[in-house]
């Protein structure tokens, strides 16, 4: 058990620095970006259509143990009372940050408050970005899990779960992957009237479910721009494997053995965090951006989400084998 506990942890400490708490509080304000570009292709001519809904802010109190924090978040807007979101929206994010794994799970059921946010190929007499469409709907579930190969000196949580400190600049190569299910519905009714009239029949569709299975493989770098101070940037492109049904109906009718292949497309998935951390107190931002890529000869749809949080907070009852320093 020590062995393997040793596999996952042990670090070069002129890089990282360990922690020396064995528990931390922490407060951040976060919220959930989404996005969702619809588009088709038909005698050379593009159409598209993008809908996104209204972030919501949230504010939230954690506790944490080594790699796991715990905790509640509580919309902004519903605790004011001018929450306008409609249907309720549900949202649960867990995030894993060892030094030498790491895992994300998530689960995303969008509310009512889509709006337009930009369309190309349609002749409009008026602009309609920013009005509200309520023929939106969708969910996400996933899994996301990758290895880390530089992780004696080079540290994630250092960047996303401030349990350890990077003392100097390092970066590493990581390798992951990653399963998700995408359930869309959708009503080209709801439209403007103008919109109804010119959109093109196969973005009339009324559902589009799949499910995305990849392989990533990229890159992370901490940069120690200043004492205490770190900056981390990491992509990881994928190559996604994705079996769709629209309208309960599989997109691939032939049982054509390569048929396969037209089902690989591409994903991404974006991280960025900026933190202060003097082993005792920290504060910081982090953003986590998940991209997905679903294209057929005829449509095409881009969906990404991400979760952008501010944090500050502080570490407490110190390792046995550090309560001897000051």
């Amino acid at each position: 058990m020590q062995h393997l506990e040793k596999i996952f942890t042990e670090t070069d400490t002129t890089y990282i620095a360990p922690n020396k708490y064995n528990l931390t509080f922490m407060v951040e304000q976060s919220s959930w970006h989404e996005r969702y570009r619809l588009g088709t292709r038909i005698n050379e001519e593009r159409q598209n259509i993008s809908f996104a809904p209204t972030p919501t802010p949230k504010i939230g109190a954690y506790f944490g143990w080594r790699w796991i924090f715990l905790g509640m978040s509580f919309s902004i807007p519903d605790l004011i009372g001018k929450s306008q979101s409609g249907k309720s929206k549900k949202e649960y994010v867990f995030n894993l940050y060892s030094s030498r794994v790491g895992a994300d799970f998530y689960y995303r059921k969008t509310g009512s408050d889509f709006h337009i946010n930009s369309y190309s190929g349609f002749n409009l007499p008026e602009d309609y970005v920013g009005q509200k469409f309520e023929g939106f709907q969708s969910k996400i579930v996933g899994l996301n899990a990758y290895w880390i190969f530089n992780n004696k000196k080079f540290s994630y949580p250092a960047a996303y779960s401030q349990s350890t400190n990077q003392r100097r600049s390092c970066g590493s190569f990581m390798a992951g992957f990653s399963y998700s299910h995408h359930s869309i519905s959708f009503n080209h009714t709801k439209l403007p009237a103008e919109m109804i009239e010119q959109i093109q029949s196969s973005l009339k569709f009324n559902s589009l479910k799949y499910r995305d299975y990849n392989l990533s493989f990229g890159y992370g770098y901490n940069w120690v721009f200043a004492k205490n101070c770190l900056l981390n940037v990491s992509l990881m492109p994928a190559i996604a494997y994705k079996k769709a049904k629209m309208n309960g109906k599989p997109t691939d009718m032939e049982n054509d053995w390569f048929e396969w292949i037209n089902d690989i497309n591409f994903d991404l998935v974006t991280r960025a965090g900026i933190t202060w951390n003097n082993s005792k107190y920290y504060i910081g931002a982090s953003l986590v951006l998940n991209t997905y890529d679903y294209r057929k000869s005829d449509f095409s749809m881009t969906n990404s989400f991400g979760s952008l949080r501010i944090y500050a907070g502080f570490n407490f009852w110190k390792r046995k084998e550090y309560r001897q320093e000051k």
